[in-house]
Order: C-alpha cells, then structure tokens, then sequence
C-alpha cells in the first residue's frame, strides 16, 4: 500500500501538504499551500510502487506535457514539476469547485433536461479546446467534472492522448492513423453521451420493478434522444464537433417551446 505523505511536510522546500484530496490508480493528489505566495496549489504524487514502471512513469510524465500545453481559465494550470529521491511531483492550480460525482450521491443534486443540456454545452465546449490542440481527453466522466454554480471544470488528463503526428491532412497521415485520431475523437464523444445521460437519470425514480432501456425510462425531447443517439453511436456517430452543435442547439430550442 502507498502511504500519502504526512500532513505539513514540505515538498520542493515550497509546498507545505495540508490534506490528501485524491487517489486514483497510479497517482495520489495533495492540497498544499504555497509558501512564497500563500496560495493553494494542488500537487499529484506518482504513486511511490509504480516509479519503476516505465509505462506509469510515461503516464505521469504525458499528463505533465498535455498540461503543460494547456491555458484555459477552466483546466488546472501547471505550474511545475519536480523529483525528489525518485518520487516524481507536479504542481497545478487549485480550482475551488465541488466535484460533480460528489454533488450528486452526497449533495442528491438533481439535472432536469435543460440544466443536463446546459452542462453538455460547457463540457463541448472545453473539448472543442482540446480537439483543436489534437488533445483528446479519454477519460471523461463525472469525477473529473468539477462544478461552481453553472460553470464548469475539467481535471484529470492521466489517460489524455496528444496527436504527435507532425501531419494533420488526411492526404499526408495514413489511413490508419486518421482511423486511429477519428476513434479518439468519438471516444470522447461517447463519453460525454454518457455524461449527459447520467445527468437526465438524476431526476428518474423507478416505478418499474423490471429494467428498460432509457429510450422508455426517460421522458425526453425527440431532439434530446437523437442527440444521445449519436453520442453513444447507436445512430451513426458524429465526426466533429459542429455537428454535435447543430443538434444540440436543436435540442435547446426544443426545450425553449415547452416553456
């Protein structure tokens, strides 16, 4: 077991750990203070049993790059990394928002169709961001969503992948490439299909005894089912983004006529 570092040490004679704040898989996160500015700043820790694995270490050391290209008022800002006695750190900025997941099992905070959609259209919005720097996410889901009043947050590029190849026409890569950046693209599409209907079941209370399908247990907009349809590729996937926009905005609009 990885013990996290005891409360008050100090890291890289500047970041005094004030409390664990997450532990995934392969990295252990501490909110610590910054002792030159006073600020909170958040470091993650490569798990002390996966240093001597050169796949976690590339893990660590991508998230590191993919961050530090980076520079949205809605993802974390690194600011630096570092090793010490073959532990490897990096330091980010402190985004002071509740965690999605947590608002909705411990807080019972519910999204009608509406407010799901409006939460759908941040999220596209910041991976319309990533997209245009050949980032892909891969790991969009509700813990790595972070909420404060209607604006939203997204954390956690562990698994994120960067499009290294120096071509970006179709004419120039190979086919099994764009295949291979076209799948990463949907990937992230379909994860943010299962967002959004993880956000429409918060309002579901089950009279059923048996399981249906969603399509019969939600009482949506046509728009809205089109739109998931889509997303989780039961209906042919989208390609890009301005694709997902055009049914989206649909699927607002259709919400504006009920009311």
């Amino acid at each position: 077991m990885d013990k996290p570092i005891k409360k008050g040490t100090v890291l890289n004679e500047h970041y005094e750990i004030l409390n664990v704040i997450g532990a995934g898989s392969y990295g252990i996160v501490y909110l610590c203070k910054e002792l030159r500015t006073n600020e909170n700043r958040v470091v993650k820790q490569l798990r002390p049993s996966k240093r001597r694995n050169q796949k976690e270490v590339a893990m660590f050391e991508n998230e590191i790059t993919v961050l530090g290209m980076l520079n949205h008022k809605n993802i974390p800002m690194l600011f630096e990394a570092f090793s010490n006695n073959g532990h490897l750190y990096y330091v980010m900025s402190f985004i002071e928002a509740d965690n999605l997941e947590d608002q909705i099992f411990f807080n019972k905070k519910t999204f009608n169709e509406e407010e799901s959609l409006l939460i759908l259209t941040h999220l596209l919005e910041l991976v319309d961001y990533l997209h245009k720097k050949d980032i892909y996410h891969q790991d969009l889901r509700i813990p790595n969503i972070l909420i404060k009043n209607t604006e939203i947050f997204l954390i956690d590029f562990g698994l994120s992948k960067h499009r290294t190849d120096p071509f970006h026409s179709s004419s120039s890569s190979s086919p099994n490439k764009q295949r291979n950046f076209l799948e990463m693209k949907q990937q992230d599409y379909y994860d943010l299909g299962e967002i959004l209907l993880y956000l429409l079941y918060t309002t579901y209370s089950s009279k059923n005894k048996k399981a249906l399908p969603w399509t019969e247990e939600l009482s949506l907009e046509k728009e809205t089912v089109y739109l998931l349809k889509r997303l989780l590729q039961i209906k042919e996937p989208y390609l890009n983004i301005s694709e997902i926009l055009t049914d989206l905005h649909a699927a607002h609009k259709a919400k504006e006529k009920v009311y």
